[in-house]
């Protein structure tokens, strides 16, 4: 895997829709104020760790607030990957994650990225 240390690139992102639906239907969900998180892991020869930011419309009407929400969860992720990515490479396995804000509050980046970095250590126990 050769991507950027603290960059988030379009191999990094979810995006294929099949992958997606694979994820949510035999994903391991699980919360962390104020993300709820899905996981798929699987064994694989070429290890990768890809994401899915989400921010539901339902919970924050206005774009602004939605693209902030998910510019800092971006962001909190993009800085505190290098655990994750590094332990699925060396155990030779492939993770999917979703990440999803589930709260109607506008929570500041610290907050924000203490949750991401608590995600990011359970996801890497569980593999």
């Amino acid at each position: 895997m050769t991507t950027k240390p603290y960059g988030l690139g379009k191999g990094e992102r979810l995006s294929s829709l099949t992958a997606v639906r694979r994820l949510f239907e035999d994903g391991v969900s699980g919360f962390v104020y104020p993300f709820r998180y899905t996981i798929l892991i699987e064994e694989s020869t070429s290890p990768t760790v890809e994401v899915l930011f989400s921010v539901p419309k339902r919970n924050h009407k206005r774009a602004y607030r939605r693209n902030l929400l998910r510019r800092r969860t971006k962001e909190a992720y993009r800085l505190t990957k290098e655990s994750l990515v590094a332990h699925a490479v060396a155990e030779g396995k492939s993770i999917d994650m979703a990440l999803v804000y589930s709260t109607k509050d506008v929570l500041s980046y610290k907050t924000i990225e203490h949750a991401v970095r608590n995600i990011l250590r359970e996801v890497v126990e569980r593999c």
